[in-house]
């Protein structure tokens, strides 16, 4: 069930962000680093960190659980639904009404010229946020029957609408671009919502909604009860589950006072640091989190602590060994990737220096996110969220420290050093006891022998790197 639910995730998070790449690439080479790259990055900032606290965590780890202890299962779910996708509407609509407010909100740094022409993507690009709502119950409800595929591949939607939308209006001004990659966010939205309905339906999964739209004025006390206990969970949960997220958003808003380019140098940076995280903390906990949950609430302890044990193990060969590549390899990654067309050799030396200071923290940020399971599938959903403040305070302290003498590659490494509070709490939340004890194994051996080959290979690899780019 691990390998299975595990490869399943890794496999369609590859493809996404293969077709995440593609779009990458072709927005350094058609758009560049400048203002209105940045424009645009501010725009679709707002939308894909909501993207990534529902689909990545927040509300998946609180339905899940809350789901399966619910008696009415089919109400509680409409409720949900309905009480959400209204919500979200209601807020995109404010939103627009209010695009200059938030886009001030987002790039704080920018001028009121600058404000003023980012306002209408902000409001067209939040318009995805009920688009991936509906994308993430649906996906919840599949996961629940161990249904990972259509979740894991349905995000390169995203990605080819907004490929789409750059090849078909690459001729034209930059701010035409701009609004053509907005809608193209928008297309691909509807593309992942409308296969998550074709699946939903495949596995009978529908008629869910439609008996809690038949019975959805036969309230009692079981269904407050329910709802009661995801709500008490989802809002610790987005605090709790998305610290990541948020850094990278502080992050996005500080860098608007430095020079114009810097927010784009974060995001082409942050972008190559996530692949490893989704293709393998992510893709993995997203795999086992349904599984952990059954058992914990079966009292079934120690079947828990071996699956979590074999996940760790996962993750520490192919976390620490990406950070090494990700560091060593960093200038050639991001030049293989991105110095084409209006992405210069400057562009990809400041965004390689951001990249590797992002990549410190990749394996905190992955561990964090796998122990943090053990808190969520006991509904300890406060406790995590105490922790992410911890985390989120030690980001701020450590962004104003290192912001002047670094600039963005400051703020990536803020981020980084964050990462560790965040997961030296959450390991003591989960107990430094039961942790050591998993780490005390050969395979650790094993480990050190293995990065000890993988940085003789990159340095050969990083030597013959240099004569050929």
């Amino acid at each position: 069930m691990l390998i299975k639910s595990f490869f399943t995730n890794s496999i369609g998070t590859l493809v996404s962000r293969i077709f995440g790449f593609i779009r990458d690439m072709l927005s350094a080479s058609i758009l560049g680093a400048n203002i209105y790259s940045d424009i645009f990055f501010v725009a679709f900032k707002f939308p894909n960190l909501f993207r990534r606290i529902f689909a990545e965590g927040a509300f998946t780890q609180s339905f899940i659980p809350s789901f399966i202890k619910a008696p009415k299962k089919a109400l509680f779910t409409y409720t949900i639904f309905i009480r959400f996708l209204l919500f979200l509407i209601i807020f995109s609509l404010v939103v627009t009404l209010f695009s200059e407010s938030f886009a001030k909100i987002i790039a704080f740094g920018f001028d009121d010229e600058t404000v003023a022409l980012s306002a209408p993507f902000v409001a067209i690009n939040f318009y995805y946020l009920p688009l991936i709502f509906c994308v993430t119950l649906f996906g919840s409800l599949l996961q629940y029957k161990h249904h990972f595929a259509v979740s894991a591949f349905s995000t390169a939607l995203l990605n080819i609408g907004m490929i789409g939308a750059l090849l078909l209006f690459q001729g034209y001004d930059r701010k035409t671009i701009v609004y053509a990659l907005s809608y193209g966010v928008l297309v691909g939205g509807l593309l992942q919502v409308l296969v998550h309905v074709i699946a939903l339906k495949k596995d009978n999964f529908l008629k869910l909604f439609a008996v809690g739209f038949k019975y959805r004025h036969k309230r009692d006390a079981t269904l407050e009860e329910s709802n009661k206990s995801f709500n008490r969970s989802f809002w610790h949960s987005i605090i709790g589950n998305s610290t990541p997220q948020i850094v990278s958003f502080v992050d996005t808003t500080l860098a608007s006072f430095l020079v114009s380019g810097s927010i784009s140098y974060l995001y082409y940076g942050n972008r190559i640091f996530q692949l490893p995280l989704a293709l393998f903390a992510i893709a993995l906990t997203t795999g086992i989190f349904p599984r952990i949950t059954r058992l914990i609430k079966a009292n079934n302890d120690d079947e828990a602590s071996k699956l979590l044990a074999q996940g760790f193990w996962v993750l520490a060969f192919l976390l620490t060994t990406s950070t090494m590549g990700g560091y060593m390899l960093s200038y050639e990654i991001v030049k293989l990737l991105f110095e084409h067309g209006s992405f210069s050799h400057e562009d990809s030396l400041t965004t390689a220096w951001v990249l590797g200071m992002y990549m410190i923290g990749l394996i905190p940020f992955g561990l964090a996110k796998l122990f943090s399971l053990w808190l969520y599938a006991q509904m300890r959903q406060k406790e995590a969220a105490v922790i992410a403040m911890y985390a989120l305070g030690s980001n701020l302290i450590f962004s104003f420290t290192l912001i002047k003498p670094m600039g963005a590659a400051g703020l990536a490494l803020a981020g980084s050093l964050s990462a560790f509070v965040l997961l030296f709490f959450t390991l003591r939340s989960f107990g430094l006891k039961k942790f050591f004890a998993i780490l005390y194994n050969k395979k650790s051996l094993i480990l050190i022998l293995v990065l000890l080959l993988e940085w003789y290979v990159l340095g050969w690899l990083k030597e013959l790197m240099h004569v050929y780019l």
